[in-house]
């Protein structure tokens, strides 16, 4: 049976890919407390401790090793950048080498942030990258570190991820949105919402097939839902099917702002949507519309609360 180490499983993407790689062999869940999300125990991993991670690989001895884990605090990352480069750049190599040495596969995921967001178009894999802040350049480098190794590698780089649960912006916007008449949202920022299951369900299907992969189907490859919108168009539609779901029983003002208006530490790329179709040239899979994605998520919240 093949074995598998999975980072971060207390994260909205680590908890939903321990669901949808259970079928698929002796899953390792880790996290940095030791504990899973409900209180149980698991391996605990300190990813900013490359002697750590090696010693957890040493024990396990994994065939595929999937990393959603991630220094993911986009404005903190500024003040705390050897902390965000030792998560997203040192521990990625680490893992990388090992699995070069063993033969292991590396399933990492990197974001829509490598890219400056200036272009037009939705962003390919060969696109010139240019993050505009520490936590996009780390994670950057930890992309090039895993492709320097020679590893047997996939990296999907994904965006504006969400689930039903733990800190994102769609359970921001519910809470806000209970509580006041009017919101105001940015509108210059342009992006493809994307579901943690949906981003999971891709990747059990990746790694199920990918014993038989040869190198055109390993690499690096875009995987977000399709179309577009901004946070203010997202934050509406957020109010406009929780109402119709019954979650809510009416839908504040959402005011569209521009970035100006709302200053952060960090530079956030103003147009970073992807384009997908290596996807589904390569493997055949797609995720739909971030709509689609929505609805999904907010049944999965009524069936929660009921």
């Amino acid at each position: 049976m093949t074995k598998i180490l999975l980072t971060g499983v207390d994260g909205q993407l680590g908890f939903e890919l321990a669901r949808s790689l259970a079928p698929l062999g002796e899953l390792h869940c880790a996290t940095l407390s030791g504990r899973l999300p409900g209180g149980q125990p698991c391996l605990p991993l300190d990813l900013s401790k490359p002697t750590a991670i090696r010693q957890v690989l040493d024990e396990i001895k994994p065939q595929v090793v999937v990393n959603p884990a991630a220094y993911t605090a986009v404005d903190k990352a500024e003040s705390e950048a050897d902390l965000a480069h030792g998560i997203n750049a040192v521990a990625p190599a680490t893992l990388a080498a090992w699995c070069r040495q063993h033969n292991a596969l590396l399933l990492h995921y990197s974001t829509d942030y490598v890219f400056p967001g200036n272009a037009g178009r939705p962003w390919r894999e060969e696109s010139v990258t240019g993050p505009l802040g520490v936590y996009g350049a780390s994670k950057l480098a930890g992309e090039e570190a895993i492709r320097a190794s020679e590893c047997r590698h996939l990296i999907l780089r994904t965006a504006w991820v969400y689930s039903a649960r733990f800190a994102n912006f769609l359970l921001t916007m519910l809470r806000v949105g209970r509580e006041r008449d009017e919101l105001r949202v940015v509108s210059d920022q342009i992006g493809t919402p994307t579901t943690a299951r949906g981003l999971a369900s891709i990747s059990a299907v990746l790694l199920a097939r990918s014993a038989q992969f040869g190198a055109d189907e390993l690499g690096t490859f875009h995987c977000t839902h399709a179309g577009q919108t901004s946070w203010h168009g997202f934050a509406e539609a957020i109010f406009r099917q929780a109402q119709q779901a019954g979650m809510i029983e009416r839908a504040p003002k959402v005011q569209a702002i521009a970035s100006s208006d709302y200053p952060t530490p960090a530079r956030r790329p103003a147009y970073s949507v992807l384009d997908n179709r290596k996807l589904t040239d390569v493997h055949g899979l797609a995720l739909p519309d971030w709509r689609i994605g929505l609805s999904q998520v907010i049944d999965e919240l009524c069936t929660v609360a009921r």
